[in-house]
């Protein structure tokens, strides 16, 4: 084990000025066990004490500010909750108020008629009159400028600053921390990048993310440490890329000419320039003799299926076979029966295999994928059972891949015993190019950006709810046309707590507003037993029904191509995916499709950026960055199981850049040496050695 490994994992309780009480606190409120774990517990803001300012300078605008003053008296104030201490505070210029809610007792026991105190927090005017509202207060005597600066705030809980281990304590030992470090920080990139990027040495970061000398030098500290992180994090993607290509052996698809008798003989429409290129990078794949590892990523509508499918030709034409598994049962189904017919057209045999399937049927398809005559095999989970056995799996598509773990891939991986079979993830929300450099560095990537020719672009208008009637004539228009309507709840059941339009009740309102006969009205939501469900979704495409009412179920996966009104209610209830995501289920045929978002008159920000997002653009990536963006890459769906969730300091919605400078340096570096033996390289060589006794993330210091 290294040297500076061994300085980093003492154990904090060993840090002058702790002592086991505050020590003990660390390890249970924040999982700070060693010098390693806390030299990288990064502040998330910092407080700007480089100066004083005078009362007649305070503005509302200021987040903090600091200033010199004379404490003239204080007394009790209000009632009941709004009871509060309020001192008057002067300094010359002006006088202002500090008023405190909570722990006034020991508040009056420090405070000192005429004292001279540092008061510190956000001014706020009332009447023409500041206050600070719990401020920080500290006695000149006690405090010297020479503790001018910025200072670092750290995540802390309530217990910890009961216990008066607040940012201030932390910060104090932090200091301790880094003097006693110094000499074991290394660096940890070669002088080639800190050079071309014009990078703080490790060093130096380490010491100015904690302690900024000012705001330039926390500026450097910052961008330092966000490349170091996302270049050991891409380095290790692209690292497992390349040791899967050389040791994981796939199967070579050479013989083409199934393909070509699909394209001569049974494929009604052209396929789009995007269809296309990402067929020959599958293709491309097929020859090297490695497993391919591929992302698809398309847009909703854009025709990843028929792709999908073509590959799996690719396969039969060589002798192999090929499964499709998705994550619902609607969505396997739909699967299945838009292939059948293409399959049966080039005689081939394709079966389904999910949680309803019956025993008898069961058994039929299992005999007859280990004599090799069934060649695709849709499904969802149900496929991962032991006891579906191929005779030469060659191909696993799985669609909706945040859905499934990675040990579920890994068991169909394991299908084929003797050569693995080959990959194609298939996602239809699409994710911003950050993320899927870190989620997916360790796969190719391919995305369908065009959709297929024909198609419209669904038009998106936001409506409030006093346009119902409108919104209700539009509909009766759109069914007289001879089109179909979705209308989507976000809830099934009336919630006391929201005071959103519940299914059950948009349901019987829909019935009033489109009376029978001459209207049909479907239901459709989670609760339906599967057979239930199959019904409604047959009726509505066979247009017995004109509308159907339903929750997201209908999110994925469902393609009734003479549906072109989607009206989404209460719609500031979904996320900018989801919106999409539903958006999605019209626009599959000819016609002009419509998206109506319903909602109050009470939205957030936040919310108003979604639903103007979602009326400017159709185009899933753009949405999916602004989502990114609004809502960071935690709350994205599958990032929690991919490792993303290890970042410290870097952020994905502001860091794409620096993302891509370091993807790109860790490329370059592991073509050129990809063992990492070159002397240039030691750094590298010696940080990713150190970590690798005791860690995932190659981006954290030991």
């Amino acid at each position: 084990m290294t040297e500076r490994t061994t300085f980093f994992d003492t154990p904090l309780s060993q840090l002058k000025g702790l002592g086991p009480q505050r020590t003990e606190l660390l390890n249970q409120e924040l999982n700070l066990f060693t010098y390693g774990d806390l030299i990288q517990y990064y502040p998330f803001r910092y407080d700007d004490r480089t100066r004083y300012y005078t009362i007649s300078e305070l503005m509302d605008s200021m987040p903090s500010a600091q200033v010199r003053g004379r404490l003239r008296d204080w007394c009790m104030e209000g009632e009941g909750p709004k009871k509060r201490l309020v001192a008057q505070f002067t300094d010359g210029t002006g006088s202002m108020s500090l008023v405190w809610f909570q722990g006034v007792s020991y508040i009056e026991k420090i405070l000192r008629r005429e004292g001279e105190y540092i008061a510190y927090g956000k001014p706020q005017s009332f009447n023409g009159q500041f206050s600070i509202i719990h401020p920080e207060l500290e006695n000149t005597a006690t405090a010297s400028d020479s503790e001018l600066g910025f200072f670092p705030v750290y995540n802390l809980t309530d217990k910890l600053r009961r216990r008066h281990l607040d940012s201030k304590a932390i910060g104090k030992a932090m200091r301790i921390l880094l003097e006693q470090s110094w000499p074991h920080i290394h660096e940890t990139l070669p002088d080639s990048l800190v050079q071309q990027y014009r990078l703080v040495g490790k060093r130096e970061a380490m010491w100015n993310i904690h302690l900024p000398q000012n705001q330039g030098w926390l500026k450097q500290a910052v961008r330092r440490l966000k490349f170091e992180e996302l270049f050991y994090n891409q380095l290790r993607l692209i690292k497992n890329k390349l040791i899967q290509k050389e040791e994981f052996p796939g199967q070579v698809f050479r013989d083409t000419s199934l393909v070509k008798h699909f394209y001569s003989d049974c494929l009604p429409f052209e396929l789009t320039g995007a269809q296309q290129k990402v067929l020959k990078e599958i293709y491309q794949d097929f020859l090297t003799g490695k497993q391919m590892n591929r992302l698809l990523q398309g847009d909703v509508g854009s025709g990843k299926t028929i792709v999908a499918f073509i590959a799996c030709l690719m396969a039969i034409g060589n002798g192999a076979q090929a499964c499709l598994m998705a994550p619902t049962e609607i969505l396997a189904d739909q699967h299945y029966n838009g292939l059948k017919p293409f399959a049966d057209a080039l005689g081939l045999t394709i079966g389904i295999l999910t949680g309803s399937t019956r025993t008898k049927a069961r058994r039929a398809l299992h005999e007859s994928l280990q004599l090799g005559t069934m060649h695709i095999l849709v499904g969802t989970h149900a496929l991962l059972e032991d006891v579906v056995q191929y005779k030469n799996l060659g191909l696993c598509i799985i669609d909706e891949q945040h859905r499934f773990g990675v040990a579920q891939r890994a068991k169909l991986w394991r299908k084929n015993e003797v050569v693995p079979p080959h990959i194609l993830v298939m996602t239809a929300t699409p994710i911003p190019r950050t993320l899927a450099m870190t989620l997916y560095g360790n796969l190719d990537v391919s995305v369908i950006d065009e959709l297929p020719k024909g198609r419209k672009p669904i038009k998106t208008v936001h409506k409030y709810d006093k346009h119902r009637s409108e919104v209700f004539g539009f509909m009766r228009q759109q069914i007289e046309l001879g089109r179909q309507v979705y209308v989507v709840y976000p809830l099934i059941e009336e919630s006391e707590k929201l005071d959103y339009k519940d299914l059950m009740d948009g349901y019987e309102g829909m019935q009033r507003a489109f009376p029978r006969p001459k209207y049909e009205i479907g239901i459709l939501h989670g609760k339906m037993l599967p057979y239930e469900k199959d019904d409604e979704m047959k009726r509505f495409l066979k247009n017995e029904t004109q509308i159907l009412v339903a929750t997201t179920v209908i999110e994925v996966g469902v393609n009734v191509p003479n549906a072109s009104v989607m009206v989404i209610e209460s719609a500031e209830r979904f996320g900018l995916s989801q919106l999409h995501q539903l958006r999605g289920r019209v626009g599959r045929g000819a016609d002009q499709s419509y998206c109506v978002m319903m909602t109050g008159y009470k939205l957030s920000s936040d919310t108003r950026t979604r639903l103007e997002t979602m009326v400017r653009t159709n185009n899933g990536f753009e949405i999916a960055d602004v989502d990114l963006q609004l809502r960071g890459p935690g709350d994205l769906t599958g990032t929690q199981q991919s490792g993303v969730m290890d970042l410290m300091i870097a952020d994905l919605a502001k860091d794409g850049a620096i993302l891509a400078a370091a993807r790109e340096s860790a490329q370059a570096i592991l073509m050129e040496d990809p063992e990492l033996v070159m002397p240039q390289h030691a750094p590298i060589r010696n940080h990713v050695d150190s970590l690798r006794q005791t860690e995932n993330n190659w981006g954290r210091i030991s």
